[in-house]
């Protein structure tokens, strides 16, 4: 049975992947001068990076409950924020269009 301290620093950490995932949805959309370029990096380096951290915190540190497969413990670490990111981004967030921007020589 997990505790309250690990399921507390378990959200934490799935607070803080959703965040990263926001923030590299936004950092493809603002990068990618194409029309589905953005969409393709986020949804193939995305996954790659929230695993990459799923695997350090929940691995290296510890963190977070046992959640009884690894196929479970991947959808939960990593499509909810995922997910989660992405909806952010595209639904709370002005679209990079939106912004003027001064012009640099």
């Amino acid at each position: 049975m997990a505790s309250v301290v690990e399921l507390i620093l378990f959200g934490v950490v799935l607070v803080g992947e959703t965040l990263l995932a926001a923030v590299a949805t936004r950092f493809f959309r603002i990068r990618m001068k194409t029309r589905w370029g953005w969409v393709i990096y986020s949804l193939l380096l995305t996954p790659f990076l929230l695993l990459v951290v799923t695997l350090i915190t929940t691995g290296a540190l510890g963190i977070g409950p046992d959640l009884g497969s690894p196929g479970v413990a991947v959808a939960v670490t990593v499509g909810v924020p995922l997910a989660l990111g992405f909806t952010i981004d595209l639904l709370y967030v002005p679209p990079p269009e939106e912004y003027d921007l001064p012009d640099t020589q």
